[in-house]
């Protein structure tokens, strides 16, 4: 009886968790959405690039979080199942994937953004435009969307995960296919944010260091740039999401290289769920370190009870709101 009682608020805990994980993920990732199209002041164009990771957290608080409520309900009265057909469970599956490829390929594109900002500053503005931009944005959904589509037709249906409460694409019988998608996401990402933050650091210790440089408006242009708090906000969104899976990451290669499977229902639930918690930390990252983000969260909060928003968004901004 004891040991009924038990399983019953384990599973009624976890299901809590993780209700109360997807009801933060979508709040603040609406909170985030809201804040960057509510402003109209000058923006910088690594905000598009925010914006496209806000909407890939958005899509997992809304679709893969809420069905793992009910199995995990369900985990008390025996083990748990996915109640939603196989076709939803490929579905999801995908989904996962896709979102990860996303959230990798942007990651990439803020650190060549970064870079570009810091390599050409002087020519900054006019290299990283808002539309070109935006285009890789499109390019970069379309892409991993098309990228990811053998995992919705393999022969094996995806595997369901009886501990985590989620079902995972079945990557054991598609191993050729799982190396090359890991060698499109992974190696292009890593190797870019690898090199441009590492560029990046070199230049801030030569800054710090008083190293002269000639050209005195492109000493001022390269100090000015790498004063901007961003480039060290999206250092550690990339450090945070590579922290939050790299214990999921791990124990799946170490389960792979060993044929053995980590007996530890525990351990399962919480490296899968720690990575999925990284949708939620972007906006306290971003609260903590960027002024303009501050800025426009709170004419966002402002203006949702006052109707004059483009009076109160000027005169916030220091503008004259009769221009």
């Amino acid at each position: 009886m004891q040991h009924l009682f038990n399983e019953n608020i384990e599973a009624l805990t976890q299901a809590s968790l993780i209700f109360i994980l997807g009801v933060v993920i979508i709040l603040s990732n609406l909170i985030v959405i809201a804040t960057f199209i509510n402003f109209r002041g000058p923006q910088e164009v690594i905000n598009i690039y925010l914006l496209s990771l806000a909407f890939a957290d958005l899509i997992c608080g809304l679709v893969i979080v809420p069905l793992s409520i009910y199995p995990a309900l369900q985990s008390a009265d025996g083990e748990s199942k996915w109640v939603y057909g196989s076709i939803m469970c490929r579905i999801t599956g995908y989904i996962e994937v896709t979102l990860f490829s996303i959230s990798m390929y942007t990651f990439m594109w803020i650190s060549v953004d970064r870079y570009l900002a810091v390599r050409k500053p002087l020519r900054y503005e006019t290299v990283q435009t808002k539309t070109r931009c935006q285009c890789w944005m499109c390019f970069t959904w379309v892409s991993a969307g098309m990228l990811c589509l053998p995992s919705l037709w393999t022969e094996k249906d995806p595997t369901f995960d009886k501990y985590a409460y989620i079902c995972v694409p079945n990557w054991n019988h598609m191993a050729a296919y799982s190396i090359t998608l890991c060698i499109l996401v992974l190696g292009p990402s890593v190797i870019s944010i690898v090199y441009n933050y590492g560029y990046i650091f070199s230049m801030m210790r030569k800054i710090k260091s008083g190293v002269a440089i000639h050209d005195k408006e492109y000493a001022t242009a390269l100090a000015e740039n790498l004063a901007n708090p961003s480039h060290v906000m999206s250092f550690l969104l990339v450090f945070l999401f590579t922290l939050s899976w790299s214990p999921y990451i791990g124990i799946r290669i170490y389960q792979e290289i060993t044929g053995q499977e980590i007996d530890n229902p525990l351990l399962h639930f919480g490296v899968v769920w720690v990575g999925i918690l990284n949708s939620f930390w972007k906006i306290i990252i971003m609260s903590m370190m960027s002024s303009q983000f501050r800025l426009a969260l709170r004419i966002f909060f402002l203006t949702i009870c006052c109707r004059t928003q483009g009076r109160l968004q000027a005169e916030i901004l220091g503008l004259d709101p009769d221009d």
